[in-house]
């Protein structure tokens, strides 16, 4: 059931929190992306897991701006079809959302979709302005990862053989 208790102009700013965060972690802005964070949030990130505050928020951003930047660069972080729940307490709220991850390859002058997924975020206003206390990414890299809440009733595909048959069963 729907809890519209949220404020629409609560929901216009959750929605612009969004927008701080992909700014910020797009461009390698790191103060816009701090500024979308709590003191003590978490952040969970498929590949780098879960950290808490804006010490290692920061070194993270930083590890995927500039460890990867080849593959990080030309990003954009789409993030809609929001779902919010107030929780009990006031000013707190679970947003869940789709996220699609769109790149553009610098090198090939292209453009691709790089991910698509669920994100299970934890907002609050405890600190004056909607800020992020929990976010967590669910990138969808197997069939396993999508939510999908009724029956799977498609076959699931075969395994593919092993390619290099020099590397399955080398002979001496």
């Amino acid at each position: 059931m729907p809890n519209w208790r949220l404020s629409a102009e609560d929901r216009l700013e959750i929605q612009e929190l969004y927008a701080r965060y992909a700014w910020g972690i797009d461009l390698a802005d790191i103060d816009m992306a701090l500024s979308a964070f709590t003191k003590d949030a978490s952040f969970d990130h498929l590949w780098q897991g879960k950290v808490e505050g804006h010490a290692a928020i920061t070194d993270n951003l930083r590890s995927l701006w500039y460890d990867r930047q080849h593959w990080w660069i030309g990003r954009q972080h789409m993030m809609n079809t929001f779902v919010m729940q107030e929780r009990e307490q006031e000013g707190e709220a679970d947003v869940r959302c789709f996220f699609q991850i769109l790149q553009h390859n610098v090198e090939y002058r292209t453009n691709f979709v790089f991910g698509v997924g669920t994100r299970h975020d934890h907002v609050t206003r405890k600190e004056g302005s909607w800020k992020f206390q929990s976010l967590s990414v669910n990138a969808w890299t197997q069939l396993d990862d999508i939510p999908w809440k009724g029956d799977i009733t498609l076959p699931r595909p075969p395994k593919a053989p092993n390619s290099n048959p020099d590397k399955a069963g080398a002979r001496s």
